[in-house]
Order: C-alpha cells, then structure tokens, then sequence
C-alpha cells in the first residue's frame, strides 16, 4: 500500500509531506539495495540501523567478532556519502586521542600560540570499535560529544559537523579487561542493536562474493543534505494517539516504581527513562516510512520495543539467578498491544 493511500486529505499542508516521503522512500530503497550488495544476510540489522541514522541517533551495536559490524559502518558511511573515521577503543585511549588537543605553536615572527588540532570525532559517521574497552574518563569524553554535538577543549567549545552519529561496536562474549558503559551513556544510544550470525543461504553468498579475485567497491547514494532533510521529515510525520498512549503504557510499565505488574516491580532494578519514549517516537515514525506509510502502528512500537528498551533496563541480582532475561520481560511489556 502506498504512502498516498495512508493520507486522509491533502488540504491541511501534508501533499508536501506526502510527496517529500514517496521520494524518501525510493532514495532508501536504492541505499538499502546498494547496502545489501555487500553485507549479506543482515537486513533486520541494516534496518534497525538505518532507522537510527534517520532518527537522528546513535547506535550501539553488539556482536561477537566476525559478523561484518565494522564493514557495515563502513558501507554505511560511503553509501550515505557521510565523512567516517573509526576510533579502535582501547585501555591506554586517552579523551584527547578522541575530541582533539591544543598544541603551542610558534610563528616565524617568533610569536607563540595555541592551536585547536581536531580529533577523530570531528565526522558525520563515527565507528567507536570495541567501545567498552576505553576507561570511563574517555567514554565521558565522547559522552558529551553524543549528546551535546559539541566538544570542550581548554575552555573553548567546538561545534561537531552536522549530521553527526555514533556507530559502537562491542563483544558481549570477552568481558576481561573492559570497562561496562555507565547508564547515562547507554541512556545516550537510541537502539542497542544485536547483530546475530547470519542465515546458511547468506553466509554461502558471502563466502563466495569475499573470497574472488576481486571484490566489489559501494559507491554513494545519498549525501548529508539528503540525511538531514529526511531527518526534518521524519520530525513532521504524524502520530495518531493510540501509538502515543502505547509508547508511554509500555515504557512506564516498565518502570519498578510505576508498574502495575509483579515481575517487573520484582526483578527490575532500573528502568528506562523518557528518552526512551522519545526514541520510540521517533523511530516508529522512520519505521513507517522506510514500509511505505504516513503514520506509525502500535505493532511498529511492539517490533522496536526490544532494541530500544534493552539498553535502558536492568535486572536486579535475584532476577538473574532465576534466569529471567530482558528480551523475556520485553515481550510481556509488549503483550497488551499485541
């Protein structure tokens, strides 16, 4: 069904809207065909991320090593036409290493002064490898960046470029030596996407498509312009108020201090906050649109309930030892909108 078809009248501004969709929805067909030409078996994941990208976020993303993450922030980046750097974490990364540093420099004239000498931050797409791996003092550092889109270097403030996201990678399997990221900034990651191995049909493709003599380059699709207006798009989408009365059932539900059911006053020790409502609001939207529709469903806030709550619940320690998990919890969450 098409986007026209969703959209009751046109009289009250939404042709612009309907007409700025439909070419939004052709221009992501192209990048997520473009996309598919090179990770293979993934699309669950290239769609939650690029749902983030659109929404204006940061995504984190968790899998054991192998499973193209690296190669798919990569192909993003060049498919998106966005200026990507990636920042290998580690224990001995320093914050200047990230957001840059001032260096006293002296003029032929004999004058000396400091100069501003960006890090790697300053992108459209940055790749934080392995992210858990850098001490506390350097994931606060880029913190900030994430959140504010801006540094502080000596006192002065710098301006990131516009779009600006985060792509994280981390090993949920190797936990020796790394440093787990505190909730504020896992509060900052609009979806925690779960990167799983893919399907025997998809790594065949890949195995074979890898492993030639020559392998193929992606080639730009969009640019940032394009990513900005799709993102000023995706803010103008309408909301019926059964969508908002599902966002806000669901993510207060899953507070202990406010839920009506026994489990999660019991086994949650804490949970998600209003940014989590505001991460559903805006990635139903882009979810809508990347299908072909105007408005979001409650069944698009039941599918991104998972990747957007996960990384801003906790289970208490008794919870864990009786082997509950928190996709589980989720889906009782989500079994009144179902």
């Amino acid at each position: 069904m098409s986007i026209t078809e969703h959209t009751p009248t046109a009289t009250d501004g939404s042709g612009d809207i309907v007409q700025e969709a439909e070419r939004l929805v052709e221009r992501m067909a192209q990048v997520r065909s473009k996309i598919g030409e090179f990770i293979f078996g993934q699309q669950e994941v290239v769609d939650q991320t690029l749902i983030t990208l659109l929404a204006g976020g940061h995504a984190l993303l968790i899998g054991v090593p192998g499973l193209a993450k690296t190669k798919l922030v990569e192909t993003l980046g060049t498919v998106m036409g966005l200026e990507d750097k990636r920042v290998q974490f580690t224990p001995d990364l320093m914050p200047a290493d990230i957001i840059g540093s001032e260096v006293l420099e002296e003029s032929e004239s004999g004058q000396r002064a400091f100069r501003f000498i960006p890090g790697p931050v300053f992108c459209q797409l940055l790749m934080a490898d392995e992210i858990n791996r850098a001490s506390p003092r350097t994931q606060s550092a880029l913190l900030q960046a994430m959140q504010e889109q801006q540094v502080s270097v000596a006192g002065t403030r710098h301006a990131l470029p516009r779009p600006f996201h985060v792509l994280a990678t981390q090993n949920p399997i190797e936990q020796e030596g790394t440093y787990p990221l505190p909730e504020a900034q896992l509060d900052r990651f609009l979806m925690q996407v779960d990167v799983d191995y893919p399907d025997l049909d998809a790594e065949r493709r890949m195995l074979m498509a890898t492993t030639g003599a020559a392998e193929g380059v992606p080639t730009a699709v969009m640019n940032a312009e394009e990513l900005l207006a799709a993102q000023r798009l995706v803010r103008r989408i309408p909301v019926g108020e059964s969508v908002v009365e599902a966002i806000l059932g669901l993510v207060r539900a899953g507070r202990p201090e406010s839920s009506e059911l026994p489990e999660v006053r019991e086994a949650v020790a804490w949970g998600p906050g209003p940014r989590a409502s505001q991460a559903l609001m805006l990635t139903v939207r882009v979810k809508a649109l990347l299908e072909g529709r105007l408005s979001p469903s409650v069944d698009d806030v039941v599918e991104l309930a998972g990747p957007t709550l996960r990384h801003r619940m906790a289970l208490n320690f008794a919870a864990r030892a009786e082997g509950l998990t928190l996709p589980g919890l989720i889906d009782r969450l989500c079994e009144p909108y179902r």
